[in-house]
């Protein structure tokens, strides 16, 4: 077996309001829903939103890191729409420039850019 893809699955408790924010507030488009279980995406990144009972996980307790570009522009666009920021675009000592937010469920994510190679050749 070879894996060719992925996807993350946060479990919400309403479907409608998780589909409603990843798409409105923070820019993702609606791949499919199967009645209370849906899939989003923003550019490569494929996101489930699973708000059946079916294997009874708990609710809001996902946390994703999704690498990107950049970070800073999406980041003051999401905030313009509403989406709570926790921690601002900051540098981090590992090579990433990080940002977090939340989903109205308390799942978490960590938008993530690679710094520039400041070092000279």
């Amino acid at each position: 077996m070879k894996p060719i893809s992925s996807a993350t699955v946060f479990q919400v408790a309403d479907i409608e309001v998780a589909v409603t924010f990843y798409r409105d507030i923070l820019g993702f488009s609606e791949d499919f829903r199967y009645d209370n279980y849906a899939g989003v995406f923003l550019g490569e990144f494929q996101l489930h939103l699973c708000a059946h009972k079916v294997w009874k996980r708990p609710i809001g307790g996902g946390a994703v890191v999704i690498i990107a570009e950049e970070v800073d522009d999406y980041c003051k666009t999401i905030r313009e729409r509403g989406a709570p920021i926790l921690l601002e675009p900051t540098d981090e000592p590992y090579g990433l420039r990080d940002f977090v937010t939340r989903d109205p469920d308390g799942n978490v994510l960590t938008f993530s850019a690679p710094l520039a190679d400041t070092e000279e050749e």
